[in-house]
C-alpha cells in the first residue's frame, strides 16, 4: 500500500483532532465517518500484516475519537 494512503488517513484524524478541539462535533462526527469509510477500503484491499497492523491502530484510535466526541455532546447539552 502506498505510504500517502496513510498520510490521508493521518490528515483526516487530525481534522478530527481539530474540530473536538473547538467543540465543533457535527463536523468532527461527519469527518470521522468520511474517514472511517476510508480505512474500510483500505481493509477490504489489503492481505499484509503490516499494513493490517496499522488500520487496526487507526480503528483503536476513531473508536477513541467518536468517544470522545459523544463526551462533548453531552456536555454541551
Amino acid at each position: 500500500m502506498e505510504k500517502d494512503k496513510f498520510s490521508e488517513l493521518k490528515n483526516g484524524v487530525q481534522e478530527i483532532i481539530d474540530f473536538i478541539a473547538n467543540k465543533n462535533t457535527k463536523e468532527a462526527n461527519n469527518k470521522l465517518v468520511e474517514v472511517s469509510e476510508q480505512l474500510d477500503e483500505l481493509l477490504d484491499h489489503t492481505d499484509e500484516d503490516e499494513e493490517l497492523i496499522e488500520i487496526s491502530k487507526y480503528q483503536v484510535l476513531l473508536n477513541q475519537l467518536q468517544q470522545k466526541i459523544v463526551l462533548i455532546n453531552v456536555q454541551l447539552n
